[in-house]
């Protein structure tokens, strides 16, 4: 029996994708990831990448060596980052005769009746196409919601996923899932409120978003019926392994969609 096919959104966060002083992309990192991504889209699968990085892609082309504080020093950051983070995604796609797509949307876009269904309608024509992967970020010179109160693409992710009925969300983050009280990792998770309590409010020095914000897109995502996963980013083989129905990361089981 053929195996079945599967919508995936898979979400990088900044902490995976720049180098050990956040300020550069990890070329490296890249090339390993989009490997496991043209492996699952080779074996017929639908993939979106929601992709942080673009601040860093941008410190990098300024010089500096820390990520600014105030918001229009992130912005032009972004502004000058994200052309550097698609040509990188591009480059490493390329060796895999896959093509990227860009779309930058906010949640103003995602909230408005007639730019979701524009977004939905963009998204059904990219997967018609053969051999693309879309590679989807928050517009960062324009909206504030990831750079501020919303965190590294967490929830921007799970509202895409949402949007084109995904059958998995995947979060790629700097643990390979969420830790109990006693630092082990918790394998399955089926009701998403009881778990609340083991967020811990360290983060990554250069992640924008904690477990608390991720915890919040897999509550979004569960809720659609969408079983989503928290793995390390820095793990190799985690892509493939979650695609194939392995016990890796932590995996939140949503219910059964109605119809």
């Amino acid at each position: 029996m053929a195996k079945k096919r599967k919508r995936i959104v898979i979400k990088f966060g900044s902490g995976i994708l720049a180098n050990a002083q956040g300020t550069s992309l990890d070329a490296p990192q890249f090339r390993r990831l989009c490997v496991e991504i043209a492996e699952l889209v080779k074996a017929g699968h639908e993939v979106i990448v929601v992709s942080s990085g673009a601040v860093a892609a941008g410190l990098a082309e300024f010089g500096l060596k820390e990520r600014p504080e105030d918001l229009p020093g992130k912005q032009a950051c972004a502004a000058i980052g994200q052309s550097k983070l698609m040509q990188l995604y591009g480059k490493m796609f390329a060796k895999h005769k896959l093509v990227v797509a860009q779309l930058l949307l906010t949640y103003r876009d995602l909230d408005s009746r007639v730019s979701r269904a524009n977004a939905r309608n963009t998204f059904t024509r990219l997967f018609q196409q053969p051999g693309v992967v879309p590679i989807v970020n928050e517009n960062d010179p324009v909206a504030v919601e990831e750079l501020g109160k919303f965190g590294d693409n967490d929830k921007l992710s799970a509202e895409v996923a949402v949007l084109v009925a995904a059958d998995m969300l995947i979060l790629m983050t700097s643990v390979d899932g969420l830790l109990d009280a006693k630092g082990e990792t918790v394998r399955t998770v089926k009701d998403i409120e009881k778990v609340f309590d083991l967020v811990k409010p360290e983060k990554g020095k250069f992640s924008v978003g904690g477990m608390a914000s991720k915890l919040q897109a897999v509550k979004v995502a569960m809720e659609a019926g969408i079983t989503t996963y928290i793995a390390g980013g820095r793990c190799p083989g985690r892509i493939p392994e979650i695609a194939a129905g392995k016990a890796v990361g932590t995996r939140f089981v949503a219910k059964a969609r109605t119809l």
